[in-house]
Order: structure tokens, then sequence, then C-alpha cells
């Protein structure tokens, strides 16, 4: 049985900027400690045999300037690769482009700090209306798929897992994560009503609630 408040307590959620060449972009920042070794995590992270144990099936050449391609999601090109301690990668979805980068390293309490950064140009309109929580939540599942992993040394059956999203104990564990992403937002400068309605609207999506009115 997974212990949802605590899965989501051991995580840390920034919302923030980045000016790229294109212009302004949205940073959502996903920070958590695992107890394993940096390189552990490293290889649970880029090797295309144990990517699927937490996460999804991938494809293509793994490495600096490579492509790669995960099952039914996203595909894109490393960019940059600095094993075992950070990755940056193009993230191609839906027509759109944004950025990935993995930082991995000791944490002062032993273990491993991993910290995602996803980086896109996301529209005033599309923002107001979803919030970082559109992308937030679907990394939240898949660090906590990592935790799992990590612990057991077992893949996480994929069956299971989109099962236990339909389960009151999933839905909890996405609103829960949707609330932190607004809160994160709202920490970052969001009207708070506009980013209580956002994830209202995220919640709904991800756990097929019915919004507020």
């Amino acid at each position: 049985m997974i212990d949802v408040v605590e899965q989501i307590n051991a995580t840390r959620r920034e919302v923030g900027s980045r000016t790229l060449e294109a212009g302004e972009a949205r940073a959502s920042i996903i920070t958590r400690t695992y107890d394993a070794a940096p390189d552990d995590v490293w290889d649970a992270c880029t090797n295309p045999e144990r990517i699927p144990r937490w996460f999804l099936p991938v494809s293509g050449e793994l490495r600096e300037g490579g492509s790669y391609a995960l099952e039914g999601n996203a595909s894109g090109t490393i960019e940059r690769c600095d094993p075992p301690r950070s990755f940056a990668a193009t993230w191609e979805y839906g027509g759109e482009v944004s950025w990935i980068e993995l930082r991995l390293a000791p944490a002062d309490e032993g273990g491993t700090r991993f910290e995602l950064e996803h980086v896109a140009h996301v529209d005033d309109d599309r923002w107001d209306q979803f919030g970082p929580g559109a992308v937030g939540v679907g990394w939240d599942l898949g660090l906590m798929g990592l935790a799992e992993h990590l612990a057991s040394g077992e893949a996480v059956d994929p069956a299971a897992a989109a099962a236990w999203a339909a389960t009151e104990e999933g839905r909890r564990f996405m609103t829960l994560s949707s609330e932190r992403w607004r809160d994160a937002s709202v920490a970052a400068g969001t009207d708070a009503e506009a980013a209580r309605a956002a994830a209202e609207r995220t919640t709904a999506f991800y756990t097929g609630a019915e919004p507020a009115g």
C-alpha cells in the first residue's frame, strides 16, 4: 500500500521563468531525495533496460546527440550529457518542443538529490487554464514510480499502476499533487484565485472529477 501523503511530502515543487532565445519560458522544477547512490539513480534514469521498469519503454540512442522516443509519449534529442551528474534534452510532444534537464548530486543526508527542470513556452491562456500542474502531476507520478523501483529493485507493473491511478488512493495522490503545484504557482506570484481555478481544472483532467463551479 502506498502512503500517499508521505510520497507527496517527499517532493519539493517550484515554479519559475527562464529566458531562452525564443523568449520568456516557464519552468517547473521538481526535487526529491532518493535513498540510493548517484550512480544507481543515474543508471535508472539513463539505462534503456531500466527506464521501462519505472517510467515508459524507450527507444533510440541514449547518448549526447542521440534521439530518443518514449512509447506513447514524448520524443526528442539529447543535447548534453555529463554522467553521472546531469543531462539535458528536448521534450517533443503534441507538435510542441520544450526542454528537460536532470541534475543529480549526493544529498547532505545521504542518498541522491534528484532535480528535474521542465522548461516550456506556454501561452498565457493555457497557463491560466491549467497552470504548472499540467506537467507537474505527471512528473510526480513518474518520480513516485522511480521511488518504488529504487526501493525494491523490481519493475513497476504498468497495468497495476494504471489501475491504481483509478482508485481512491490514486485520485487522492493526483489531487494532492495538483494542489501542491497550485501552492508553488502562488509562491511564484500567481494570483491565488487564478491558481486555485487552474488546479481544479488540472485535477479534473487527471482524475475525471468535475471541476468546482
